[in-house]
């Protein structure tokens, strides 16, 4: 085995894991933390009140006297609870704070549809041929439904999931590489055959 797509691997691994860290250690200890619905409030204690940090249309409100504070919170939930059950429902199900971060969930979701439909391809193709095949679309499918997958669990944070994908990636690429390096080889021998194995070239030399 070339060391080339293990070290890759390696490569994608740590990356992963950089990504997935970056944000966990650099993440600040909050002085009081809540949740409301989906929406996350992340505040601190300040000398003249308090201080939101997250969201930021809160943060913006700068210090705030410890009644106008909990009023903005109370408002919060208000808010919260103003919005159609429906949104209140998906929001909580995908467990996401806003309908822009929906884009993430859609690319997790991508991803696990290019996984089902992989293994559907092998399937039927198999099934065509009567015995186990593997089509080089199963190994597209794979590569796509992977970098997916990876990108949606560095967005959530999720170490297993990047360390899971960071292996797979590689492999799927590095299947595709042998696919089409063994295709080049033959199509040069097809255009270039060797005249070794040429009985009528080796007639005419003897």
């Amino acid at each position: 085995m070339k060391p080339g797509p293990v070290l890759a691997m390696i490569a994608l691994i740590l990356v992963g894991m950089w990504l997935v860290l970056q944000p966990t250690l650099s993440r600040e200890a909050y002085d009081y933390a809540l949740r409301i619905g989906a929406v996350e409030i992340h505040a601190e204690q300040a000398e003249d009140g308090y201080r939101f940090v997250e969201p930021e249309r809160l943060a913006d409100l700068g210090v705030l006297p410890p009644a106008q504070f909990l009023a903005a919170i109370d408002a919060e939930r208000e808010a919260w609870e103003a919005r159609p059950q429906i949104e209140q429902t998906l929001l909580g199900f995908f467990n996401i704070t806003s309908w822009t971060n929906f884009v993430w969930v859609a690319v997790g979701l991508g991803g696990q549809i290019a996984f089902f439909g992989r293994m559907m391809i092998q399937w039927v193709t198999s099934e065509n041929k009567r015995q186990s095949v593997v089509p080089e679309m199963f190994w597209w499918f794979s590569l796509i439904g992977g970098v997916c997958l990876f990108t949606y669990f560095v967005w959530r944070v999720d170490f297993v999931g990047v360390l899971g994908q960071s292996t797979g990636v590689v492999i799927y690429a590095r299947n595709l590489r042998l696919i089409h390096k063994q295709r080049r080889r033959e199509a040069r021998a097809a255009t270039n055959p060797d005249p070794n194995e040429d009985p009528a070239h080796a007639r005419a030399a003897g």
